[in-house]
């Protein structure tokens, strides 16, 4: 459920999408919206294992538990990933509440966390921090969003995607 890499690119920049929260919904504009990504993101409470299914025909996928995977298809996901692209680092996991390392010290330049449902890059310490919001079911009167990065030659730009639903 990992996919890493430092050499494959689509032209001038390696695309990642993010998604997170899909709770068992993969809504067709957030496949469209992850449509030509390089890799795919998901930072848990992923629902069913179709969700997974559908987003690997899309690009490889790294993927991490969430506090609601709990079937017996999620046992074997990983609570945390760490992966790399375009020799940028990312770290994984559903609830930021429980990062237990210091992403800067360990060479993360991105910590990538679902759980709020709430849309939100931000930086700190060197460190970009990008929760791409719920994809899934809405909640409460939060966006439905994915999220994209952009990394080319070690920089790396995030943006967040808000779907039209």
């Amino acid at each position: 459920m990992r996919a890493t890499s430092t050499a494959r690119t689509r032209g001038p920049a390696l695309r990642v999408g993010l998604i997170s929260d899909t709770h068992g919904l993969l809504r067709p504009q957030a496949v469209a919206a992850l449509q030509g990504c390089d890799f795919i993101v998901h930072g848990g409470d992923i629902g069913s294992p179709a969700i997974l299914e559908a987003l690997r025909a899309i690009a490889p996928l790294t993927v991490v538990r969430g506090n609601n995977d709990r079937e017996a298809w999620a046992e074997g996901i990983a609570e945390t990933e760490r992966v790399a692209f375009g020799g940028v680092h990312l770290y994984a996991i559903h609830d930021l509440a429980q990062l237990a390392i210091d992403p800067a010290a360990a060479g993360v330049r991105v910590v990538v966390s679902g759980h709020s449902h709430k849309p939100r890059i931000e930086e700190r310490g060197g460190v970009l921090y990008v929760n791409p919001g719920s994809a899934g079911p809405r909640r409460f009167s939060l966006p439905i969003a994915v999220a994209e990065l952009r990394i080319e030659g070690g920089a790396v730009d995030a943006r967040i995607v808000e779907l039209a639903v």
